[in-house]
């Protein structure tokens, strides 16, 4: 057996030395923080197509905090110090707002949704979902994690390289659909379930292409799609509205656990309830998050454990000998999402100046937090790119240092039942299969949306199936 060397806990997380952050009186003397030397046009493609280079270079030649040019031509502040990462997270709703209002997923999952809205009215819909990802609610879903995981390894072939992505993908997708729309099992064809999850299928599928990439591009900023975008969202709405509508014709809707059934009796203080444009804003986001990002974070995982033995060893031996077994597994979890964060940042729109140790923006300017840059500084992480699940055992994650979740009032929703999915099939995926990567050589990234997704899919060879 392979074994990883141990960390002393001086090495487990460091600390960052401190740096100033937040917002700052109108007299501040404002300084900008030094800016990529690039055409704009080279800036995106770069970012767009190998953003872990492009922002660990801007890191080295510029300093902790840089400047890049965005989409619309607009100057975005970079960060990657935990002590700023606190000052937005912590700062108030209206002076920090996030900029996924701004995102290309705008115009995807409306305006009404909890991922997309600021304000009063993101904290309302929050309020209204966040009892059906806590508690009860994930004990609930565990059953029906470990049947869809058993299902899909029984279909996994021996010898023959595959893309995990999808498969895990497959898995995840179902739970999410069955936890949201309490369908038992796989859509039967022909019903809007079914036809709700070939679109989604589909348009995943076809969301890293060229055509794909340069639509996202076109829709920034935008409420309402245009281009090739406009025929997938109107394929999602088309799948959607019907479910919706059957869901409030039946007779038991009080007695339905299921999110949707959950979300059409819930009411805000005042007795609002959710309009149907309302839920299909909801209902969108919390498909289209919840299924993809679980799906991506298991694949990395898998990318590093099939290239780095002594982790794989690791885990595979506290799995089949039940000795820290879960410890080991939540550490490596935890250890996939620092090393290759699905979303690589972050960020919010301060509507005061701020400073971000030496630099201070002015009111009005969007501030990205890099979470690859975070997750990967050497004074919190010795080895950063080192995959070291070990690090984490009896260690918990930082606050404003492990950040693939996001924070504050902007923390996702969906992370236990994430965190949940991952445990589950990552135990099923050791307990059941022998694995090894179809090549030595580490994948690159690729970015779909706002995500970054293993280049190659996380190719895997199921070598023995116990």
């Amino acid at each position: 057996m392979a074994t990883a060397a141990p960390l002393s806990p001086s090495e487990l997380v460091g600390e960052a030395p401190p740096s100033p952050a937040g917002p700052v009186g109108p007299d501040e003397p404002l300084r900008p923080a030094p800016a990529i030397a690039l055409p704009r046009a080279a800036q995106l493609l770069r970012f767009n197509q190998r953003q872990i280079e492009f922002v660990f270079r801007a890191r080295r030649e510029l300093g902790e905090v840089f400047a890049m040019r965005s989409v619309l031509d607009e100057r975005i502040t970079v960060t990657s110090h935990p002590d700023h990462v606190r000052s937005l997270f912590t700062a108030k709703p209206e002076e920090a707002p996030s900029l996924t209002a701004e995102s290309p997923l705008r115009p995807i999952v409306g305006p009404n949704s909890v991922l997309t809205a600021n304000g009063p009215r993101h904290l309302r819909q929050r309020k209204l979902l966040l009892p059906s990802f806590h508690g009860e609610s994930i004990a609930r879903y565990t059953e029906m994690i470990e049947a869809k995981t058993a299902q899909e390894l029984d279909r996994w072939p021996v010898g023959e390289p595959f893309e995990l992505a999808p498969r895990m993908q497959a898995i995840t997708l179902d739970v999410i659909m069955s936890g949201i729309f309490g369908v038992e099992g796989r859509p039967a064809a022909g019903t809007p379930e079914r036809q709700l999850r070939d679109v989604i299928t589909f348009l995943t599928k076809a969301s890293t292409s060229f055509l794909a990439q340069f639509g996202e591009l076109l829709n920034v900023g935008r409420d309402e799609a245009r281009g090739l975008l406009r025929r997938g969202v109107k394929a999602l709405d088309d799948a959607t509205y019907p479910i919706i509508e059957a869901r409030r014709a039946v007779d038991d809707l009080d007695e339905r656990t299921d999110i949707m059934s959950l979300l059409m009796r819930a009411e805000t203080e005042d007795g609002e309830r959710l309009t149907d444009h309302e839920l299909r804003d909801e209902l969108l986001t919390l498909v289209l998050a919840g299924f993809e990002t679980t799906a991506n974070s298991l694949s990395w995982t898998w990318e590093r454990l099939l290239r780095t033995p002594a982790a794989y060893d690791l885990l595979r031996d506290a799995v089949r000998s039940g000795e820290q077994a879960d410890e080991v597994v939540e550490a490596t979890i935890t250890e996939g999402m620092r090393a290759r964060p699905v979303i690589p940042m972050i960020g919010r729109r301060v509507t005061v100046p701020w400073r971000l140790g030496d630099v201070v923006v002015p009111a009005g300017s969007p501030i990205s937090m890099s979470i690859l840059l975070v997750h990967h500084r050497e004074d919190l992480y010795p080895e950063p790119f080192a995959f070291r699940p070990e690090r984490w055992l009896g260690h918990k994650p930082g606050t404003y240092e492990w950040i693939p979740f996001g924070g504050g009032t902007r923390r996702c929703l969906g992370a236990s039942l994430a965190m949940a999915e991952q445990r589950v099939v990552l135990r099923a995926m050791v307990e059941r299969l022998e694995l090894e990567a179809d090549r030595p050589e580490p994948e690159h990234a690729m970015h779909r949306n706002v995500t970054m997704i293993p280049g190659r899919g996380a190719r895997a060879v199921v070598r023995e199936k116990r």
